[in-house]
């Protein structure tokens, strides 16, 4: 009944009588540095935002020289990461100090993730295929769904701006034999555009576990001192074509694949395969009501071996199809309805008892302005085809004490639906799990003056119904609470022609469940992360610097296997000797320290780069 109530809704809205639309988005919004799309589903500046946002561009990829997105997004407000030793190395991103799989990740639009495991191959999708990352914190699932508990990350391929043709390339040579190249073409008429681009990078990188032989042995339950390669081809396609100012289409493929060898007892090496495609329509049907449809699919395939023999297959591939309207109701008042509809299917050597479940999501937005204050309100209604029908919503409110100054508040909730493995593993799986769910609140304050671009966010954040493995039944299930307190801020300026951007998070992620690990700290979260980048040119010459550090973790629920806290600086230069050719270097770890984010999962030592890059500037 609900849902028929909700589709009446929705086709009652869209046919409203037009009215003037100041806050829906136009035609070809422009992806300006200060837009973004992904806080509420529609185009808004980072200034107008409720939510706190950090948005990386192209720009900032290339001038931190930065060869994975553990690069760009360690340090950032809110982000804790956790590698199994290297490039290419399994690799966890806990937002807001929630669980891995607690992140909704997009490209294009498009959701992506493994459905067996319920997390996102970070380390396999590379930079060099990248235009712009929007990380926006705190929970989305009153406009996303499942899984936008700690937050919600899109991710967007690369494209120019630039008329006519414009080529580009680059090639990189580093530590550890690392070879790396990338070449593309970006082509812009008055109707179209097309950007596609090739991307390969090799590396022999080094011993992921410091594991040690048996007996007696401790880490990956296995003893294997070599190096373990790593290996990434990629190519990327986007265009569009805009019929009218009324009407545009836009089309994206991504595909990355390649070969990871690692540490392990059961298997040390995996053939993987990271693919999205997707399609967008944009409609303006009157002066009032934008239309978005989008259609797509992601798939996440990894075939695993064990010293050449192959052992499992695990596949998964997300379906995905939103249809959207933003409808102007008045001057600075926006009201977005939508569906979503997304289909999970699983194909594997491993035997699960359900191979494939769907969801269907309707949601509405209200958006609106009253002087100095702003309003954000959602709703949404997930009817999963395994767990039924789930309702979640948020609120926000801005307040602006002066044009440099502003408070705002937020209050949502969220769930995460069980992945294919927590409930069908043979031998593991538990198909009674309900889904995890979450409140959270925060405050924030954001100030922009001469004295420099600053922000401080508090937040509490409850979660309900963890999923851990329970020894009373030998398998995963809801026992855990976990509460999650935390301070973020972050603070920008330019000082004598140098630019600084800082960030600190404070976290205190507990486990506040009764039984042995209440009051613990939940594992492999730092309780304080921070991150300084320092720049300057000289002309031609430009320098920089990086300085990220993290405290101390502990790598299990019973908080017996502390990881130490760590610093470490990275120097970066380059020099442009001709308009269109630029060559860059790059120190990273420049004190060479050791350390881990898993233990016994080793990270790179002082490590070297040097990378030549070509693109015409107009």
């Amino acid at each position: 009944m609900h849902r028929t109530m909700l589709y009446a809704a929705i086709a009652a809205l869209l046919t409203l009588p037009s009215a003037p639309l100041l806050a829906a988005p136009a035609p070809h919004t422009p992806e300006l540095d200060d837009v973004i799309v992904t806080a509420t589903r529609t185009a808004v500046t980072v200034d107008e935002s409720l939510a706190p946002v950090n948005v990386i561009t192209r720009a900032d990829i290339e001038r931190l020289q930065a060869r994975s997105l553990i690069d760009l997004m360690r340090g950032l407000p809110g982000v804790s990461i956790a590698n199994n030793g290297g490039p290419g190395k399994a690799t966890s991103l806990f937002l807001r100090g929630t669980e891995s799989d607690h992140v909704l990740v997009l490209i294009d639009g498009i959701k992506i993730g493994s459905a067996t495991a319920g997390n996102v191959a970070f380390q396999d999708l590379p930079v060099e295929q990248i235009e712009r990352i929007e990380i926006v914190r705190g929970p989305r699932s009153s406009l996303y769904g499942s899984e936008a508990i700690g937050g919600v990350i899109q991710i967007f391929t690369r494209r120019g701006r630039e008329a006519g043709v414009t080529p580009y390339f680059s090639a990189t040579v580093g530590s550890h034999n690392t070879r790396e190249a990338t070449a593309g073409v970006n082509l812009n008429g008055e109707q179209g555009w097309l950007a596609a681009n090739l991307a390969h990078a090799d590396t022999d990188s080094f011993n992921s576990c410091r594991g040690k032989p048996s007996p007696g042995g401790a880490g990956c339950f296995t003893y294997e001192p070599d190096d373990d390669p790593y290996r990434n081809s990629s190519a990327s396609l986007r265009g569009g074509w805009r019929f009218s100012d009324a009407a545009d289409i836009e089309a994206n493929v991504l595909r990355a694949e390649g070969r990871n060898a690692y540490d392990g007892s059961f298997v040390n090496e995996s053939l993987y395969r990271e693919q999205v495609v997707g399609g967008k329509v944009h409609l303006l049907l009157s002066d009032s009501v934008n239309f978005n449809l989008i259609a797509g699919s992601s798939q996440d395939y990894s075939d695993n071996f064990s010293n050449g023999v192959f052992v499992s297959k695990f596949d998964t591939q997300r379906d995905n199809y939103t249809a959207q309207a933003d409808i102007g109701l008045a001057k600075d008042q926006l009201l977005s309805v939508g569906a979503d509809y997304v289909n999970d299917d699983v194909d594997s050597t491993t035997a699960f008892a359900e191979s494939s479940r769907d969801n269907t999501g309707l949601f509405v937005q209200y958006q609106g302005k009253a002087g100095r204050h702003d309003f954000q309100a959602s709703v949404r209604n997930d009817d999963n085809e395994q767990f039924g029908s789930h309702t979640t919503g948020g609120l926000a409110w801005g307040f602006a004490f002066s044009d440099s100054l502003r408070l705002v508040a937020n209050y949502g909730t969220a769930f995460k639906a069980p992945t294919f493995n927590e409930l069908y593993f043979p031998g593991y799986g538990n198909a009674n799990l309900q889904p995890e769910s979450s409140r959270s609140i925060e405050i924030g304050l954001r100030g922009d003056g001469a004295g420099g671009r600053w922000d401080v966010h508090l937040f509490d954040t409850r979660i309900d119904d963890l999923i851990a493995y329970d020894a009373a039944i030998f398998a995963p299930g809801n026992v855990d609470e976990a509460r999650i307190k935390g301070v973020e801020a972050s603070y920008a300026v330019d000082l004598a022609g140098w630019a600084l951007n800082s960030s600190l998070t404070l976290l205190n992620p507990k486990n506040v469940s009764s039984g042995f690990n209440d009051g613990n700290v939940l594992p492999r979260r730092a309780r304080q992360t921070g991150r300084i980048d320092l720049d300057r040119r000289f002309g031609d010459f430009g320098v920089g610097a990086t300085v990220e550090a993290a405290g101390k973790r502990y790598d299990d629920l019973g908080n017996n296997t502390r990881l130490g806290g760590y610093a470490t600086l990275d120097l970066r230069a380059d020099y442009a000797f001709s308009p269109d050719w630029l060559i860059q270097g790059r120190v990273s770890n420049v004190a060479d320290h050791d350390y881990e984010t898993a233990a016994f999962y080793n990270q790179a030592g002082r490590t070297y780069s040097l990378t030549l890059r070509y693109q015409p500037k107009r």
